[in-house]
């Protein structure tokens, strides 16, 4: 595929998405435990950070056991990365920030990639090289709401999934701008639960993100 096929894909995965949960795991079982109640409460996509030594096991884990959801790896960081979590199964790859080098990367990847920026001049790089839909991060400290409609006009075919800082109480705001694609965030996966192995409350707290991103669309 070139990277125009790449970003259409990219653009549809996270269209269909609406909500990515972004996920940290300490162990395949808890990375089993939180997709099925993420997909049991009406969210089909995450994206599985790369912040754990599990992390890479645990995507190809959840790919051979999980088929219908899609996964995203995220906070990759090198070529490295991007090459273990294709190999690992990935359906598109996320960065939290893209250097050029990353970029170039990128770029060239068998799958999709959703590169990270914080300001225009990040974004302005990225499009130059063909991407045209992007991660915003971290969303709120960067503008939050403010910078999206800032961005809207000059960067008009740039499509965003700002992430960070986000939460169930704005996350119908942030999908409202004609520019936002899909929002990431962690709201569904507090720490409390996670810790307590209280399952029920993030297959809950997912069926609520899942209205969100219903009543976008209806």
């Amino acid at each position: 595929m070139t990277i125009a096929q790449h970003q259409d894909k990219a653009e549809r995965l996270l269209r269909a998405a609406g909500i990515l949960p972004v996920v940290t795991v300490d162990s395949i079982d808890q990375a089993h435990k939180l997709a099925e109640a993420l997909l049991a409460g009406g969210l089909s996509a995450i994206e599985l950070t790369l912040r754990t030594p599990v992390a890479i096991d645990a995507l190809a884990a959840l790919k051979k056991t999980l088929p219908d959801i899609v996964i995203g790896a995220g906070t990759v960081l090198t070529t490295e990365q991007i090459e273990r979590s294709i190999d690992a199964g990935a359906d598109f790859l996320v960065t939290p920030g893209t250097p050029p080098a990353l970029a170039d990367a990128l770029a060239k990847a068998a799958v999709p990639a959703v590169p990270g920026a914080a300001t225009p001049t990040e974004l302005l790089s990225l499009m130059a090289r063909g991407f045209r839909v992007c991660k915003l991060f971290p969303a709120s400290a960067v503008g939050g709401l403010a910078m999206l409609k800032g961005l809207a006009g000059p960067l008009a075919e740039l499509k965003l999934c700002p992430t960070g800082g986000i939460g169930e109480h704005d996350a119908a705001d942030y999908l409202a701008q004609p520019n936002v694609a899909c929002i990431g965030g962690s709201w569904m996966l507090a720490k409390e639960w996670l810790a307590a192995g209280d399952y029920a409350k993030v297959r809950e707290s997912s069926a609520r993100a899942a209205a969100i991103v219903r009543a976008r669309s209806a």
